[in-house]
C-alpha cells in the first residue's frame, strides 16, 4: 500500500490539523502493531494517512 498522495494534493483543510492527526495515529499503530501493519509492511505513516482520509479514524480539536 502506498501514500494517497493524490488526496494529499486535493486536501484543502488545515495541513497542520492533518498533519498532527496523522502523526498522532501513527505513533498508535506502532505501539499496538495489529495484523493491519503487518499487512502494510509496517508503514505507519502510510497506513495512518489512509485511516485519516477514509474516516476510518476522526480527529477533533480539543479547546
Amino acid at each position: 500500500m502506498i501514500m494517497p498522495l493524490e488526496q494529499l494534493i486535493e486536501y484543502d483543510g488545515n495541513s497542520y490539523e492533518l498533519s498532527v492527526a496523522v502523526t498522532r495515529r501513527a505513533y498508535q499503530l506502532a505501539v499496538i502493531r495489529g495484523p493491519e501493519v503487518d499487512k502494510n509492511n509496517g508503514k505507519v505513516v502510510s497506513l495512518a494517512t489512509r485511516q485519516v482520509f477514509s474516516k476510518q479514524v476522526e480527529y477533533k480539536i480539543l479547546e
